[in-house]
């Protein structure tokens, strides 16, 4: 058979290498009849030289030992491999030498030429390649690659990065938070806009900008959040309510417009100082959700943490104010805060 054709030159070979032929032309013949042999028999296992090992037409990468006679040989055909217990890829047992053609001839099956655009290093890189299997023939850059294949890389590029690839403003990242919150306690219609579900649904967001991108560069240009806008419920009117659901400001006692952060979609937190939450008995709700309030001292330092004010009130801010009125002492500390008149003011502001 074939294989019994190959593994026998293949013996020969390396019964030989230990002997001085009678005939340097009878040698080299055996050694091309014995190449040719294993490149008919096994051109999945043809390898190129790369680097300091080979990378075989079925991907796989082989080394030879240290002490072989083939070492430098551009191409193997390779008869016997194995891969030992840990070892990082296969060990040639077997192979002889052969030249490009023979390559080319036996695993002509393997060839192939065409356009390959992906994701790598962080960009998109179109080329042109001509392959045997898993090695590479040749290559050069593509000028004007498919629409579609640049659009494929860039969603791989989103997939392997994420959608930070995009331009997204601090108002882009707040509507992205307060989506989440609505939908994680109200649901539809308000739209699912974690990465899974961004990525299942890109042609109805990200379009046209993405079709229009052709490197990371484009992408950075996108406002994510103009491109978000166009996921909210239009068709049912629900999208008008967003302010009235998420607000991205809510007024204090004080008059004060502060904004809300979304980043726990579990809670949303509130943050203001202290003075000018005074007067106010039950903590802010938002669809439905009490709002985490962090009450900060006059520096902006957080002071308590409540989403029971009127608890505060009674059982935690005698304690905040024991120890903060003598740091501060410009600003009001009242006994009775839940009675005293709000206010985002010092002392002295307050008596002129």
């Amino acid at each position: 058979t074939l294989a019994s054709l190959v593994h026998h030159s293949a013996l020969k070979l390396s019964v030989r290498a230990g002997e001085d032929p009678s005939s340097a032309a009878e040698a080299a013949r055996d050694d091309r009849v014995a190449g040719l042999v294993a490149a008919l028999a096994f051109p999945e296992r043809l390898a190129r030289a790369d680097g300091g090992s080979y990378l075989m037409v079925n991907g796989t990468r082989a080394g030879l030992g240290d002490a072989s006679g083939l070492r430098g040989a551009p191409w193997l055909a390779v008869a016997v491999a194995d891969r030992p217990v840990g070892a990082g890829h296969a060990r040639v047992g077997l192979a002889a030498a052969v030249d490009e053609d023979v390559a080319r001839g036996a695993a002509a099956a393997l060839h192939a030429v065409g356009d390959e655009v992906h994701w790598a290093d962080g960009d998109v890189v179109a080329r042109s390649v001509e392959r045997l299997g898993a090695v590479e023939l040749a290559v050069r850059p593509l000028r004007e690659p498919a629409p579609r294949l640049v659009r494929e890389a860039l969603l791989e590029g989103l997939r392997a990065e994420g959608f930070g690839l995009l331009r997204w403003s601090p108002e882009a990242r707040a509507l992205r938070q307060r989506l989440a919150f609505l939908r994680l306690h109200l649901g539809d219609p308000w739209p699912d806009v974690s990465d899974n579900a961004l990525h299942a649904r890109v042609d109805e967001w990200l379009e046209p900008e993405l079709s229009r991108a052709r490197r990371r560069a484009d992408l950075a240009r996108i406002d994510a959040g103009q491109a978000l806008a166009r996921l909210l419920p239009w068709s049912t009117g629900d999208a008008a309510r967003l302010d009235e659901l998420a607000p991205e400001r809510i007024t204090v006692p004080s008059g004060s417009r502060i904004r809300i952060d979304y980043d726990d979609p579990e809670r949303p937190v509130l943050a203001v100082k202290l003075q000018e939450m005074f007067g106010l008995q039950e903590s802010p709700e938002i669809a439905g959700v009490p709002v985490l309030v962090h009450l900060l001292s006059p520096a902006g330092r957080p002071a308590a943490v409540t989403a029971d004010l009127a608890s505060f009130w009674r059982d935690g801010y005698r304690a905040v104010r024991a120890e903060l009125r003598g740091r501060y002492p410009k600003h009001p500390w009242p006994e009775d805060p839940a009675e005293a008149e709000p206010t985002r003011h010092t002392n002295a502001r307050l008596r002129r």
